[in-house]
């Protein structure tokens, strides 16, 4: 098997682990023996539980960034096109939240951990952005003056969003998915202003 593959399998193999069991009750021999490697192979690729946790996330974040690279390169009005990312977004992470299962409290306790495995997801996240919001601009669909704060503003509010979504707030307070999507598209099409 190859480096890569023996790599992802154990990455793989920890995720169904910390999933099932959570992170805490994970042990590296847990991982070796359910990838049916050995501790010296695990070892190889991870020196503790805490470095392959943070591979778990990384390889989450991957999967998500592929998902949303796939709504960006979408051949669509810009303006329909940057509200398909923010929800195909709002549900994606969602999902890859509540597929780990257990690993969803590691999460939700440890977001600064997360946070710094997310750098690379946030920057490829800016620039997808970035890159709707200049076709808009090009296409004379949106008149954005500043792309880069419209950018940052855009990338931080959908991460303030993360949390409450996945916890179910909206839904809570009564708000459905369609009034959630008509609300944010009313604040970036028309603003607060009469």
């Amino acid at each position: 098997m190859s480096i890569s593959r023996t790599r992802d399998l154990l990455v793989d193999v920890a995720r169904q682990l910390f999933a099932r069991i959570g992170v805490e009750n994970t042990t590296m021999n847990d991982i070796a023996l359910a990838s049916k490697k050995g501790r010296r192979t695990l070892y190889t690729y991870f020196k503790s539980k805490n470095e392959i946790y943070l591979a778990v996330v990384e390889s989450e974040l991957q999967q998500l960034i592929k998902t949303l690279e796939v709504v960006a390169n979408r051949d669509m009005r810009p303006d329909d096109k940057l509200m398909a990312f923010i929800f195909t977004r709002m549900e994606a992470v969602k999902e890859t939240v509540f597929r780990n299962g257990t690993l969803r409290a590691d999460f939700f306790r440890d977001i600064w951990r997360v946070e710094m495995v997310r750098k690379q997801f946030d920057q490829r996240e800016m620039e997808l952005i970035r890159k709707i919001l200049i076709d808009g601009n090009q296409q004379d669909v949106f008149a954005v003056q500043d792309i880069e704060s419209m950018v940052m503003i855009l990338h931080y509010s959908l991460k303030g969003l993360d949390v409450p979504y996945i916890r179910g707030v909206f839904n809570e307070l009564g708000v459905e998915r369609n009034q959630l999507k008509e609300g944010i598209v009313h604040l970036l099409f028309n603003g607060l202003k009469k």
